[in-house]
């Protein structure tokens, strides 16, 4: 994601990180129980993962996570107006660089003085499903989290 949001900078388009929660707790990085542990937290994910993009902290308690949907691993892309242009329950590089790149043919359409409509439309994407990738994650929250997620049978 950090690519897509270098990519897209020079045209104007903003990207941020919304840290909601510790998806699968572990020893390492636990159940958050505070803002202070939850901003250790959101460094640890800056530095271990190398996110570039600025990281905002949602609510102790989720309240921004909640009011966009809950999704597990959720992206959503807003025009310059607040109005949503894109969601999506899972953040896939290329699906958002689609998106990110038909929207910015839209504007260039209306810059030409094109009249466009707006529509609804819903697709389906594929992501590739990096197990190890993945797994690795779970690790790094501790042995807890590994074990949790393989009783649970997901």
């Amino acid at each position: 994601m950090n690519e897509i949001a270098e990519r897209f900078a020079p045209q104007g388009v903003g990207s941020v990180f919304l840290y909601t929660h510790e998806a699968h707790p572990g020893e390492y990085y636990p159940h958050l129980t505070s803002l202070a542990q939850k901003f250790d937290h959101a460094r640890a994910l800056r530095d271990v993962l190398g996110v570039a993009r600025p990281i905002l902290l949602d609510a102790l308690d989720g309240a921004c996570h909640r009011a966009y949907g809950s999704m597990p691993n959720m992206s959503w892309i807003f025009n310059r107006g607040g109005v949503p242009i894109y969601k999506s329950d899972w953040s896939d590089a290329a699906s958002i660089a689609n998106a990110l790149e038909y929207q910015l043919d839209v504007l260039e359409r209306r810059r030409g003085k094109e009249r466009l409509a707006p529509f609804h439309v819903e697709r389906l994407d594929y992501r590739t499903s990096d197990r190890q990738g993945f797994a690795d994650g779970l690790a790094r929250s501790g042995p807890k989290a590994v074990r949790e997620f393989a009783e649970a049978g997901l």
